[in-house]
């Protein structure tokens, strides 16, 4: 089975919109104190333990993600082409690996909403496109 060119930037288009409504909290240290609260929330809700504190030096880096994340996402949704897909699907696959790796480190429930859509957008964005 082969995706049709039109398919393959629907598909690019619409993982980069899941980015852009998923990660938009992560871009500032004021939005991303709520998400963290709220993430920390839902874990607990699914059965792990509160998420530690972050320190600036750890909001920086969860901010630099967002911060990239958010300009990824808007190209992608200004051009989703194939290949820009498939770099996207490269880096889902990274992300993929390290919450995986989180993961089994810490066992927290909340990784899985992450590492299941990730990886399948991942496979999605590496399928076959038809020339």
């Amino acid at each position: 089975m082969q995706l049709s060119r039109s398919a393959s930037r629907r598909l690019v288009r619409a993982s980069a919109l899941y980015d852009l409504f998923l990660t938009a909290g992560f871009a500032t240290p004021w939005t991303f104190a709520l998400v963290h609260g709220h993430l920390s929330g839902l874990n607990v809700a699914l059965g792990g333990g509160a998420l530690p504190a972050f320190t600036p030096f750890h909001m920086l880096f969860a901010c630099l993600m967002g911060s990239i994340v958010l300009v990824w996402s808007v190209l992608r949704i200004l051009e989703p082409t194939t290949r820009l897909g498939r770099f996207d699907g490269t880096g889902r696959f990274l992300f993929s690996l390290w919450m995986a790796w989180c993961l089994y480190v810490t066992g927290e429930p909340l990784l899985w909403l992450f590492i299941v859509p990730e990886f399948a957008w991942g496979v999605a964005q590496w399928w076959k496109v038809e020339n």
